[in-house]
């Protein structure tokens, strides 16, 4: 029985964070929280918060066993974009967009 966590509306960009997501998809959780622990990126900590409240649903809302949870699935889409403007030489601008990402955790039972 799978469980899921979502965290929306995340200042990451999903380019950025589907290379850290493609570390831990389909590994244990153990194993998965230990990359996520030593990998010096931002999106890292954000996938690991929602990791660990997915094994929390998944312990406290459908009773699994924690030991045989493993990371089914990491799915990064894409946010509402903030669009800003940066002013360059001879009064052109250039446009700036801030990415944001929903971040979705499923984890399932061995």
């Amino acid at each position: 029985m799978e469980t899921r966590s979502v965290a929306k509306f995340i200042r990451v960009s999903p380019q950025k964070a589907r290379l850290v997501a493609r570390n831990v998809t389909g590994k244990h959780v153990e194993d998965a929280l230990n990359v996520l622990k030593f990998t010096p990126k931002k999106a890292a900590r954000l996938i690991e918060k929602v990791l660990t409240t997915a094994i929390a649903n998944a312990e406290h809302n459908s009773k699994l066993n924690v030991d045989n949870l493993y990371v089914k699935e990491v799915r990064i889409d894409g946010g509402p974009s903030w669009k800003r403007i940066q002013s360059r030489a001879m009064g052109r601008a250039y446009r700036i967009i801030k990415r944001s990402s929903h971040i979705t955790v499923v984890v399932d039972e061995l």
